[in-house]
């Protein structure tokens, strides 16, 4: 029986811990004894404010499906479509392009997961700890496991882990945000499901509209990305969930008309449906040292901290979630040394750096060749959903979106012109 700590009950360390847990007793040459250091208790979290905006597509559901932990499957709204509007000068569209993705996503509020996957743990033969963990408390938690994860992304226990320099360009927020679950925003249809709706306005930022499941059902999910300074830029003040509806409602009548058409009617789902707040997206070394000797793993976003704007942070914990349970699985009675760790995120970080890379393209002004391929999305289809199809798989985006001669190379086989026009 190994011992396995996990500190963090998000998608990633859940994740995580129930797959070490599923096998259990059964064919696996190893056991597990999982304990999650979760801040919260379930009724906690349902009682809560929401954790994100986010949705997941489909190479991640399928992760969850297999584990056996997508749980709401059936009553949750499919995104099949996705229509990006792209504004320059704010309030005039200059692209737009629709695309039926080639698999639909689905977005679950995190407080219906994270609370359930906490009971599903404990079910399972797992124990859970909560309340607060401090750096100070990893020296004791890690000298009493086979292996500490750090799987919490926000907050002093993600700077145990030094920043990689080289991969993170930031070193302060990038948008300001605000999120939003709402009843009464107008959804178009698309086939097979619903269409997401994503608005990048020039020098503003970006508005994001996802349909989903909540605490009492079917909903709307709204995130505001805003240019530190610009008109998107009026959360810090942390306002309650009427007060962003009643401000949302107010941006989009100014700048995106198009949008306040099909949500003038919307209003709160709850008094936890809203989120506000910044952060530096940043890179961070895998492994720290918190006792002579004794190290602990980080995982998803303790060291792969990615602004919002490419919709990716869902998906790339269970990605991650799924990389280090093979990872475990597969390490036997072994120790989980230092060398192991740092093997097992390089492993992850083959993917996760085309998050990092895809999520920092769109933070900055579109370069020139982004421009040139989102307008001949606007007019070929093949275009648009080879776009689209990024977001499910950015590391796709590498041969071509990431690369402008090799963008321009595919326009031009596409379009029949040298600069895809």
């Amino acid at each position: 029986m190994r011992r396995i700590a996990i500190v963090g009950a998000g998608q990633a360390g859940l994740q995580l811990a129930l797959g070490l847990l599923e096998g259990k007793g059964g064919e696996r040459a190893v056991d597990y004894e999982v304990t999650v250091y979760a801040a919260r208790p379930p009724e906690e979290i349902r009682a809560g404010r929401i954790g994100s905006t986010q949705v997941m597509f489909e190479p991640a559901l399928a992760l969850e499906r297999a584990a056996g932990l997508h749980l709401w499957e059936e009553e949750t709204p499919w995104m099949s479509g996705l229509r990006l509007v792209v504004s320059d000068p704010p309030g005039v569209p200059a692209a737009a392009l629709d695309a039926v993705m080639e698999q639909p996503a689905q977005s679950v509020d995190q407080r219906v997961k994270t609370a359930r996957w906490l009971e599903l743990l404990e079910e399972r033969g797992g124990r859970a700890v909560y309340g607060s963990v401090a750096p100070a408390d990893l020296e004791r938690i890690a000298g009493g496991h086979d292996l500490t994860v750090v799987a919490t992304g926000r907050g002093p226990l993600s700077e145990v882990f030094a920043r990689d320099e080289r991969h993170s360009p930031h070193d302060r927020p990038q948008r300001v945000l605000a999120a939003a679950y709402v009843h009464g925003m107008t959804f178009l249809p698309a086939p097979g499901g619903m269409c997401g709706r994503i608005n990048p306005v020039a020098g503003y930022g970006e508005f994001f509209s996802l349909t989903g499941t909540t605490l009492g059902g079917t909903c709307g999910m709204l995130l505001w990305e805003g240019v530190p300074g610009g008109p998107f830029d009026c959360w810090r003040d942390n306002p309650g969930p009427d007060e962003v509806v009643g401000r949302s409602l107010e941006l989009m009548r100014a700048h995106l008309p198009w949008e306040y058409e099909l949500s003038a009617g919307m209003e709160p789902t709850d008094a936890g449906a809203v989120l506000t707040g910044a952060f530096t997206p940043v890179v961070r070394h895998p492994v720290a040292e918190v006792a002579p000797g004794t190290f602990v793993l980080g995982m998803a976003d303790a060291v792969v901290l990615n602004d919002p704007v490419a919709g990716q942070g869902a998906n790339t914990a269970a990605r991650c979630a799924d990389g280090y349970l093979r990872a475990i699985t597969g390490h036997g009675e072994r120790p989980f040394d230092r060398t192991w760790m740092l093997r097992t995120f390089a492993a992850f970080w083959e993917y996760a750096r085309h998050v990092t890379a895809f999520s920092n393209l769109l933070l900055g002004p579109p370069p020139e060749h982004v421009r040139r391929v989102l307008a001949a999305a606007a007019e070929h289809p093949e275009v648009a959903r080879r776009y689209v199809a990024g977001y499910a798989d950015p590391a796709g985006l590498r041969d071509w979106l990431l690369d402008a001669d090799r963008a321009d190379a595919y326009l031009a086989a596409v379009t029949g012109s040298a600069r895809g026009a």
